[in-house]
């Protein structure tokens, strides 16, 4: 139950975050993808948090099976994964605003996915 509330609160955070920096501070979160401008929504926000909390869930319960020491590896690659997510994600932000927005969500999404599923795991 505890996982799934890992994918919950992903989602919900991502949705309250896109909501304060979209709706609230007024910063468009757009990025570049080569040459063409992408708008980030609301619904795509919210699928991104969904997808890494989805394959967070999914790499743990398969390191666990494997190692005895599945939660600390799994520990190590989600923080690594959340860094060069960093690195790929928000950079790509058309405006300092958008690289900070972007970022923050990043952040904030990583730390439930990270924070949740390594409460779940007992070993």
């Amino acid at each position: 139950m505890t996982r799934l509330a890992a994918v919950a609160g992903a989602m919900l955070v991502a949705a309250a975050g896109f909501a304060v920096l979209h709706s609230m501070a007024g910063i468009d979160l757009a990025a570049t993808t080569g040459t063409t401008v992408q708008h980030v929504t609301l619904t795509a926000t919210m699928a991104a948090a969904a997808i890494a909390a989805v394959a967070g869930w999914l790499s743990l319960a398969l390191l666990e099976r494997l190692t005895s020491r599945g939660r600390a590896i799994w520990t190590a690659i989600a923080v690594t994964v959340l860094l060069l997510s960093l690195l790929a994600g928000p950079a790509a932000g058309t405006t300092g605003g958008a690289k900070a927005g972007l970022a923050l969500l990043h952040l904030a999404v990583g730390a439930v996915v990270i924070g949740t599923l390594r409460r779940s795991s007992s070993r």
